[in-house]
C-alpha cells in the first residue's frame, strides 16, 4: 500500500485539538507495528510540512504512508514489563517562521529532560510555507501562505522497548513563545512516563486493536491504572464488542507499580490477500 495524503485538508503538525503530529505517528505509533510481527517496508514520509492556520484550518501539507508488509495473522502480544526510559528522541519543527524557534524549544525541553535521562537527542526540521489558492478570488494564480507556526514532537523509549509520547504546537493566534512550548512538552511526556503501564494513552487504541486481530491466543498488556478508565479505551472496548470481537479481562499487575493487565483473546482475524503474478 503506498498513499499521498496532499491537499488544502492535510496538517502534519499536532493540533490545539489533541491530534497528534505526523512525527509522532511516525516514531511512536509505526513502530509498535513491529510487538506484531510487522516490521518491513512501513514507512511515514513527511514531504511536506503544514500547521494549523486560523479556526484550526490549515492544510497544503503533503504526507505518503507506505505499507508493506503482509502477514497473514499479528503476533500475540505479551507486553508486560515497563522497564525504564533509556532515552528520549524528538523533532522540533517550524514551518514559515524563523529557525531560532527550534532553537528555543529544544533548550528549553532538555532544561527539563537532562535529569530524566542524558541522551536526549531533539532534531531540528526548518522548512519554508507552502502556497495555496486564496479562497474567494477568481483566479487560482492568486495564493497565500498557509500552515505557518512551530510545534515539538517528543518521544521517550524504556529498556524494553516501551514508547510513550507528547506533541504541542503553537496555537494558531501565536502569543505563546518558544521556550514555553518546549518545557510544556517535556512535563507532557513525563507525566506519560508517570501515568506507568507499557503503552501511552496515545497507543493504546492501536495496540489493543491488533491485540483483538491476532491469532486464537490470550495476549497480556500492562496498562496505567488510569488509562483504562478514559473515554477513549472506554468506547473502544464498547465498538469491539458490537463488531464480534472479544471482552477484556483484568486483573492487578504482579509487580509493585499500580498498574492493571489487560487479557485480550485474538479473533484470528485473518489477511487472505494474495499477490498477482
Amino acid at each position: 500500500m503506498n498513499v499521498l495524503f496532499t491537499g488544502p485538508g492535510v496538517i502534519t503538525s499536532a493540533t490545539p485539538a489533541g491530534d497528534m503530529s505526523a512525527d509522532t505517528v511516525r516514531t511512536a505509533i509505526l513502530p509498535l507495528y513491529a510487538q506484531f510481527g510487522i516490521s518491513n517496508n512501513i514507512e511515514l514520509r513527511i514531504l511536506r510540512r503544514s500547521n494549523p492556520g486560523p479556526r484550526g484550518k490549515g492544510g497544503a501539507g503533503e504526507v505518503q504512508l507506505v505499507f508493506g508488509h503482509q502477514v497473514r495473522l499479528p503476533t500475540t502480544l505479551h507486553l508486560l514489563n515497563p522497564g525504564r526510559v533509556k532515552k528520549i528522541r524528538g523533532v522540533a519543527y517550524c514551518t514559515g517562521v524563523p529557525a531560532s524557534n527550534n532553537a528555543r524549544m529544544i533548550e528549553a525541553a532538555r532544561g527539563v529532560l537532562n535529569s530524566m535521562t542524558t541522551d536526549t537527542y531533539i532534531f531540528s526540521d526548518v522548512s519554508s510555507a507552502p502556497f495555496h489558492p486564496m479562497a474567494g478570488q477568481a483566479s487560482e494564480s492568486v495564493k497565500t501562505k498557509v500552515g505557518i507556526g512551530f510545534g515539538l514532537s517528543l518521544v521517550a523509549e524504556s529498556s524494553t522497548g516501551c514508547l510513550y509520547s507528547a506533541d504541542v504546537v503553537s496555537p494558531p493566534s501565536g502569543g505563546i513563545p518558544p521556550e514555553d512550548l518546549g518545557q510544556q512538552c517535556a512535563h507532557q511526556l513525563l507525566e506519560s512516563v508517570s501515568v506507568g503501564g507499557t503503552v501511552s494513552s496515545t497507543a493504546a487504541s492501536t495496540i489493543l486493536t491488533l491485540m483483538a486481530m491476532s491469532s486464537e491466543d490470550v495476549g497480556r498488556v500492562q496498562v496505567g491504572r488510569n488509562l483504562i478508565s478514559g473515554e477513549q479505551i472506554i468506547c473502544l472496548g464498547r465498538d469491539m464488542k458490537m463488531f464480534g470481537l472479544s471482552g477484556w479481562g483484568f486483573r492487578e499487575a504482579t509487580d509493585s507499580s499500580n498498574d492493571m493487565v489487560i487479557s485480550v483473546v485474538g479473533k484470528g482475524v485473518a489477511n487472505v490477500s494474495k499477490k498477482i503474478t
